[in-house]
């Protein structure tokens, strides 16, 4: 069993499929940073110098009544709250890595396309056809 699970473990798949989480996590935290610190701020110029972050709507107040300035805040006090501006901000996430694996995927396909277009050049001819092709020229020329 043991001899089993040393070969399930190195087969390529499984490797590529462990290079392939760690590169997806660390493009992650790439994207949740593109989100945060570069898309995020000038949406929330425009709307009003706000952290689009902290957007959240009070649903029910907690035990100390608001207004609660931050939502650690509004948690703290037991509050319950619809935090949208975190989720828009999850929704952006997610369409832009979608969009980077389109991207990639598209990338890939139309490689293989090209690789499967590429004009494959036929094998030389075997000796064997090589003699054939001249026996039936010189029967060919005889006959005329």
């Amino acid at each position: 069993m043991l001899k089993e699970f040393k070969e399930f473990a190195v087969k390529g798949n499984v490797i590529d499929l462990a290079v392939g989480v760690v590169i997806g996590g660390a493009f992650g935290s790439i994207v949740t940073s593109l989100v945060k610190d570069i898309v995020m701020p000038p949406i929330a110029l425009v709307l009003g110098k706000i952290d689009f972050s902290e957007q959240f709507l009070v649903l029910k107040e907690g035990k100390t009544p608001g207004p609660y300035v931050t939502i650690d805040a509004a948690h703290k006090a037991a509050a319950v709250t619809l935090n949208y501006g975190t989720f828009i901000n999850t929704l952006l996430s997610f369409i832009i890595v979608a969009f980077s694996i389109f991207v990639v995927v598209k990338a890939i396909n139309k490689l293989k396309r090209e690789e499967a277009a590429a004009p494959v050049e036929p094998a030389p001819p075997t000796k064997q056809e090589e003699l054939l092709t001249e026996i039936r020229d010189l029967l060919k020329a005889g006959k005329a």
